[in-house]
């Protein structure tokens, strides 16, 4: 299993001052930068597009880690990928062939994502873990930030840390929702190793000291 990484949550900084906000995450110590792309269609809510991505890119070096909650998703995977993404993820609901994208993004010469709601089963990737790099758990319904933590999604987290490591391939398993200092301990001892915050890093004064709060539990248990 990795070492986890910490991925702060864009959609929680302060849109009126983004580069910014993207380059203090990454002196703090952020593994990676997660961006989500809403369109007002699969989600509630609309974000940003790739012409936002692209214009942050200059701004760090980290790994840009593109969360796509948007439908259809295929037409803009290259868009995304020229603008900077490192990673694509997306969700099986989000096309009609999984499998074909996961191939376009790998095409692209980027790392393929596949996001998981509360409600899809964990069975929505067993068969293309042989071209997808990264799995999301979503712990919240997706299109909104502040949501609670949902501990239904311990069990497929650990469903999908078996899944993985039966299949012997270097996956990462992902959580993104209502992740804070209390229940980043348990999504990590579940066995997911990239936690994504939101408000838990881009809401507190101090990004650097919420970031190492994140990364604790881990530690403690090395």
């Amino acid at each position: 299993m990795h070492a986890p990484l910490i991925a702060p949550s864009l959609l929680a900084a302060d849109f009126a001052r983004l580069g910014e906000e993207v380059e203090a995450v990454a002196r703090a110590g952020a593994d990676w930068l997660h961006l989500d792309i809403m369109d007002g269609h699969f989600v509630p809510n609309i974000s940003f597009g790739p012409v936002v991505v692209k214009a942050l890119r200059k701004r760090a070096a980290i790994p840009f880690d593109v969360h796509l909650m948007i439908a259809p998703a295929d037409p803009y995977l290259a868009a995304f990928a020229e603008a900077g993404a490192d990673i694509i993820s997306l969700h099986p609901e989000a096309g009609p062939h999984l499998h074909r994208s996961l191939q376009t993004i790998r095409a692209l010469g980027r790392k393929s994502g596949v996001v998981l709601n509360p409600a899809t089963p964990v069975e929505a990737v067993a068969h293309v873990l042989d071209i997808t790099d990264l799995i999301l758990v979503m712990s919240v319904n997706p299109g909104f930030g502040g949501q609670s933590f949902l501990q239904s999604q311990l069990a497929k987290i650990a469903e999908l840390r078996r899944m993985i490591d039966s299949s012997g391939r270097d996956i990462r398993l992902q959580v993104d929702g209502g992740v804070t200092a209390a229940t980043a301990p348990l999504c990590l001892a579940a066995g997911a190793d990239v936690l994504v915050a939101g408000t838990a890093v881009f809401g507190q004064a101090d990004y650097a000291a919420a970031i190492a709060g994140l990364r604790a539990p881990a530690r403690a248990a090395a």
